[in-house]
């Protein structure tokens, strides 16, 4: 017992007291800022890899960032990428930041239904799909539960069975080999039930948006009910995303 209370001593608080609060130090990406400085447009766009910029005016979709930061090192008085890990949304179209504007991401409250808050509010059990994905959103999932966040402090966490949860993450850009598994799963899940979209790679496909190996058709009729950007997506920005959806 000695070497038990040596050992806490010695590494204090592991977990983060108020995950609604937490900041994220540098070098972390977060939410960038696009400003009104005049550039090479065409040239900024050219950078990015996954046609993420779009020019006259300048704006970046979140969905589609692998937050490389390549854009912000060859025109950092153009882009700054700044700390705000809070980038989670219902609305596709709050993904996209536009120049000369600096309005944090946020939820918008009056589109959740109402039955995700009175009947999950408290206890969310998620299924989580890897379709196609690399591990790398997988990990942050995983992390979440770990003694730094504690995601199940708030009631929610992961189920094996889509019978046994209220909701399905899908991270990955759904292979083809993997989209009909994907519907089963969703379609396993009771009403009422929560569909998100965690990295760029589940919103938007990512790097392999135009491969022929993908078969997103699954996303065109179904609900989403949360974007999480992010390649990967920190913990923070999932699990402050799923409190705000719920909460």
């Amino acid at each position: 017992m000695r070497n038990e209370l040596k050992i806490m001593l010695h590494n204090g608080k592991q977990y983060i007291p108020d995950l609604r609060t937490a900041v994220v130090p540098p070098p972390f990406r977060g939410r960038p800022v696009v400003s009104s400085e005049p550039v090479d447009e065409e040239a900024l766009a050219g950078i990015c890899p996954v046609d993420a910029i779009s020019i006259a005016p300048v704006s970046i979709d979140l969905g589609k960032c692998t937050f490389c930061g390549e854009c912000a090192f060859r025109f950092p008085g153009k882009i700054q990428f700044t700390n705000d890990h809070r980038m989670a949304t219902n609305v596709r179209e709050r993904l996209i930041v536009r120049e000369g504007e600096d309005i944090p991401i946020a939820v918008d409250q009056s589109a959740i239904d109402g039955r995700i808050k009175t009947v999950l509010g408290k206890s969310l059990k998620l299924r989580q799909v890897s379709a196609g994905g690399d591990n790398s959103a997988e990990f942050e999932l995983n992390a979440c539960g770990n003694a730094n966040f504690d995601m199940g402090r708030h009631g929610i966490e992961f189920v094996a069975s889509p019978r046994h949860a209220d909701g399905v993450v899908v991270t990955g850009p759904i292979s083809a080999n993997m989209a009909e598994a994907l519907e089963i799963t969703y379609k396993a899940v009771p009403e009422p039930k929560v569909l998100i979209l965690c990295g760029v790679d589940a919103i938007s496909g990512g790097i392999f948006a135009e491969s022929k190996a993908l078969n997103r058709d699954f996303l065109h009729h179904a609900k989403i009910d949360l974007y999480i950007p992010g390649n990967p997506p920190h913990p923070l920005t999932i699990i402050n995303g799923l409190l705000d959806l719920i909460s």
